[in-house]
């Protein structure tokens, strides 16, 4: 069969959807990037706010008027949505023959070749270690799952009644998985979980991140391991002291903490407070001065109001966070949080989020230019014909979410290297320099 593939949401589902590729094609199936030469669709959902939902549900409408074609003979949709409303998709959208599971993209290939219309086990069936994967994303980096599932039961999201509860993958496997992307030419391993930092409470009854960083440092070709949504509650001085010592992790980190002032954060069911985010930001500076923050707050939230707003721009500017995300709260049914009274008008929480990202472009802004003059470590990852300049990033640049760095060299640079770069220019976002012979 020819396969044509499309992911949706996170960067978390990209790595089960990179599996099934691999899967598929091990079964001798044929990949393909074009939707008129495909056999079969498989759409893997995202359902973690209404507009992913939407663009899910768009995406598999447009898959099932192939079949009118002939062509398609079948689709297949899995992934969160499909998990989470297995019966009404399959009632409302007839084109859909086949939906499998959140965690059961080991199930891909007998989906292909199955009569029945699913194949979903329990939300927390994990699947064994599987060593086939087709990296997507570039030829340098690699999104790197070591979770699945979260215990924190935040009052607006959805993801453990989608995803199950925390479930860590055994270390050897990760090891294992990590070697065979360093000898394909991965060079930066990205880390991502719903919750990195509890990795190990489940299999070996402590935190284990710290341990897993330096295991996989020392695989040989992995240059950059970047860590991605930490929760600040969980982030010892285990973990960064490994942060701070070990030259392979990069002085970068996400901490998703959603709002600042204590009202807020009580009804979220977050386990923080403003102060203890403030002292872990600190702590964080002063073992690794040069450590780029990165943060994603939600405006808007019910009950919010103008001075809880207030106190959350405040708080922004007294963190100057290097990188920071807004968005505008969005009601899930089956969360205690759409079911709040307060709820917040809608145009008002974009006004608020509007508010939040003007003062952080200043920040950003005004950190950049601190960086004019210096030289940077830059990833290369590609190159602008119509330019001539190549794409890159440092350090402190997560891929998709950050910024770039545009490099003038007088001489071809490979995708997948590491150059020095001098920075002569710098916006609220992206980085420009020259190449350091």
């Amino acid at each position: 069969m020819k396969v044509l593939l499309i992911s949706l949401g996170c960067d978390k589902n990209l790595v089960d959807s990179e599996v099934m590729l691999g899967l598929l094609n091990k079964a001798g199936h044929q990949l393909t990037n074009d939707e008129t030469e495909a056999d079969v669709v498989v759409v893997n959902t995202c359902a973690f706010i209404s507009d992913a939902k939407e663009e899910s549900i768009n995406t598999i409408i447009e898959m099932g008027e192939l079949k009118k074609t002939g062509k398609l003979k079948k689709l297949i949709v899995a992934g969160c949505l499909s998990q989470r409303y297995k019966d009404e998709i399959m009632k409302e959208l007839p084109e859909i023959d086949v939906i499998i599971g959140a965690t059961n993209y080991d199930k891909i290939v007998e989906a292909i070749g199955t009569d029945e219309e699913s194949i979903i086990d329990d939300i927390n069936y994990t699947p064994r270690p599987i060593a086939e994967r087709i990296v997507t994303t570039n030829a340098s980096m690699a999104y790197f799952k070591i979770a699945e599932g979260c215990n924190k039961l935040c009052t607006y999201c959805i993801i453990p009644h989608i995803r199950g509860r925390y479930r860590s993958m055994p270390m050897d496997s990760l090891i294992a998985s990590a070697e065979k992307l360093a000898s394909d030419g991965i060079k930066e391993l990205v880390l991502v979980a719903q919750e990195t930092t509890l990795y190990g409470v489940d299999l070996y009854g402590e935190k284990k991140l710290p341990e897993l960083l330096t295991k996989l440092s020392e695989i040989e070709g992995i240059e950059w391991i970047r860590l991605l949504y930490c929760y600040p509650e969980e982030i010892t001085d285990e973990l960064i002291e490994v942060m701070a010592t070990n030259p392979k992790i990069c002085h970068y980190v996400d901490i998703p903490i959603q709002h600042s002032e204590n009202a807020i954060l009580k009804r979220m069911g977050r386990r923080t407070s403003r102060e203890d985010i403030v002292e872990l930001v600190g702590r964080l500076r002063t073992a690794m001065p040069d450590i780029a923050i990165r943060t994603t707050l939600i405006s808007g939230f019910p009950g919010e109001t103008q001075e809880l707003h207030d106190g959350l721009v405040d708080f922004v500017d007294e963190c100057e966070f290097d990188r920071l995300g807004v968005f505008t709260y969005s009601p899930e049914e089956g969360t205690p949080a759409a079911e709040y009274e307060d709820q917040v008008d809608g145009e008002l929480a974009v006004k608020w989020r509007d508010e939040i990202m003007e003062l952080q472009q200043e920040i950003s802004y005004e950190k950049n230019q601190q960086m004019i003059g210096s030289t940077q470590k830059v990833l290369i990852e590609g190159y602008l014909v119509d330019d001539d300049v190549y794409v890159g990033r440092t350090y402190r640049d997560a891929p998709g979410v950050d910024g770039i760095v545009f490099v003038s060299a007088p001489y071809e640079l490979i995708s997948g290297s590491f150059v020095d770069v001098k920075i002569t220019e710098a916006n609220e976002y992206d980085l420009t320099g020259v190449i350091v012979e």
